[in-house]
């Protein structure tokens, strides 16, 4: 294997260090924050150079991205055998959550949807706030990416019909569910963007009803790749 940086080991040895504390990898900003890296994308060129030498591989809707090649390996070029599965932790169960992941939600049918869910993953309690009703949907568009939220990104919803004011949910606006920031005021409800080239959604207080709100978003996940 190849040899690795003096950064590109500082990266790994984090990863190996949380894994081995906390039962699962680091997320993008905290390996951020530990390097000082203000940008995912100086973060990812550093993973992307792990991968390629062979010393992390990243996997695709599992409940872990990262996953060294082996738990005790640096840029010395010792390579165990995997020391974490997919899943993370120490092997507990317990701490696993399965959460469908949704197509389509229209108005009247996440019931239904969550019944019979497009795909389903397995992640940590922990990473969702330790919430148990939790369903996903994949985002389309671009009107939350000033909130770290992007086209393509999967989001996970805890199911519950009120929200605090400031918090992001899914609503259903018509018959179609969108991701917004809640400002509910006296005559009326917010839901805004997080895009300044968009405006807000805007519904009186006559046409709102608690069960325009699916959930709140307490979690998401992006593909690295």
């Amino acid at each position: 294997m190849q040899k690795l940086t003096e950064r590109q080991d500082m990266v790994l040895q984090y990863i190996n260090s949380s894994i081995t504390d906390r039962g699962y990898p680091p997320t993008l900003r905290e390996i951020g924050n530990f390097m000082g890296i203000r940008s995912t994308n100086g973060v990812n060129d550093h993973l992307r150079a792990l991968e390629r030498k062979g010393y992390l591989t990243r996997e695709d809707m599992k409940s872990r991205a990262l996953r060294p090649t082996g738990i005790n390996g640096s840029g010395s070029g010792n390579n165990g055998h995997n020391g974490h599965s997919a899943h993370g932790g120490h092997g507990s169960d317990d701490n696993l959550i399965e959460i469908p992941i949704l197509g389509r939600v229209a108005a009247g049918q996440l019931s239904e949807a969550i019944e019979s869910p497009q795909d389903t993953v397995h992640i940590d309690r922990m990473m969702v706030g330790g919430a148990r009703d939790v369903f996903g949907l994949r985002i389309k568009g671009e009107s939350m990416i000033d909130a770290g939220i992007h086209d393509g990104d999967y989001v996970f919803v805890k199911k519950q019909i009120e929200a605090r004011r400031g918090e992001i949910i899914i609503a259903l606006v018509g018959e179609e569910a969108t991701c917004k920031y809640y400002y509910p005021e006296s005559d009326r409800v917010r839901l805004v963007p997080a895009n300044q080239t968009m405006t807000d959604i805007v519904i009186s207080k006559d046409d709102w009803r608690s069960t325009h709100i699916l959930g709140v978003v307490v979690g998401i996940y992006r593909r690295l790749n």
